[in-house]
């Protein structure tokens, strides 16, 4: 695929199993790290990855020969292995995740968006945060499965959830 390029940015967020505070902010640095190098040696890039004690933002470039599904695929199993095996915690993500695309003019604007996290998190919980990416993305999805423990499901739409139209 030497002649064919790509720019797809995808807005990725997912939460720990039953959004229990696994991740706390001395350990986030690294996991955030860690999380940056499985994209690496993996062919993707992370361009910012960011999140709280419950749940993990990151902001991929998938070049065409990956697939959403495989990236996430990656990050997660990766990132759980690691979690246990540095931290010996039982670690585990949820089953899905929210995977929202964006428009280069909407990158800057995100990376800020993932930077803030403690600070959003301050006025807004997880579930509340991802009702707005799921509403304002225009996604169907199964108010049982985003509402308390029973997990999330995958979801693809346009937009970052906080742009201005």
């Amino acid at each position: 695929m030497s002649h064919t390029y790509v720019s797809e940015l995808i807005h990725c967020v997912f939460s720990t199993k039953q959004r229990r505070n696994l991740i706390s902010p001395e350990v986030q640095p690294q996991l955030w790290s860690f999380l940056g190098g499985i994209a690496r040696k993996n062919g993707f890039k992370a361009l910012m990855v960011g999140g709280t004690e419950n749940h993990v933002h990151i902001l991929l470039s998938l070049p065409a020969t990956l697939t959403l599904a495989k990236a996430m695929q990656l990050v997660k199993g990766a990132s759980s292995h690691w979690m246990n095996e540095q931290f010996k915690s039982e670690f585990a993500g949820q089953e899905g995740y929210g995977a929202f695309t964006l428009g280069i003019s909407q990158k800057k604007d995100t990376i800020a968006y993932i930077r803030s996290q403690a600070e959003h998190h301050r006025k807004h919980n997880y579930e509340e945060e991802f009702l707005a990416f799921l509403k304002k993305n225009g996604v169907e999805y199964d108010p049982k499965h985003v509402r308390g423990y029973s997990g999330i499901p995958t979801g693809c739409a346009s937009e970052f959830p906080t742009t201005r139209r």
